[in-house]
């Protein structure tokens, strides 16, 4: 498993009515996890699409366990836990501290920039991984 950590401070914006954290917002959390990653692992998105792939987004799922709120801060943990083959899944987990908030994943396709179809890992990001999972 390749994991990394990335700190982030909840801002009002963020919350809705019920004071906690808006459902949808977890998933911005999670994109920059996503970012980060990819970033720990040498290469950014912005890169990898000039090399010609995107990653779609073709699954997403959260389990929201407590609430975070205005103000805290938490820590999104992105998490590889296999070596992608056609799609690539991220897991997250959201801290406060070490209490575990939410936790979910995201499922990704490996998309041919120049024609629109999918294809399997392409060496350039299975070389990323060498030796990391």
């Amino acid at each position: 498993m390749y994991s990394i950590r990335t700190g982030i401070r909840v801002r009002y914006a963020e919350t809705d009515q019920m004071h906690g954290v808006y459902n949808g917002r977890y998933f911005e959390y999670f994109e920059v996890g996503r970012a980060e990653l990819m970033r720990s692992l040498g290469m950014t998105y912005r890169q990898f699409e000039e090399a010609g792939f995107f990653l779609p987004l073709t699954e997403a799922y959260a389990k929201y366990m407590r609430q975070v709120q205005y103000d805290d801060m938490i820590e999104v943990v992105a998490m590889l836990k296999e070596t992608p083959q056609a799609r690539l899944r991220i897991d997250y987990e959201i801290l406060r501290g070490s209490e575990k908030m939410t936790e979910g994943f995201t499922v990704h396709s490996f998309v041919d920039v120049s024609t629109g179809k999918p294809v399997r890992a392409p060496r350039l990001f299975l070389g990323l991984l060498d030796g990391k999972l």
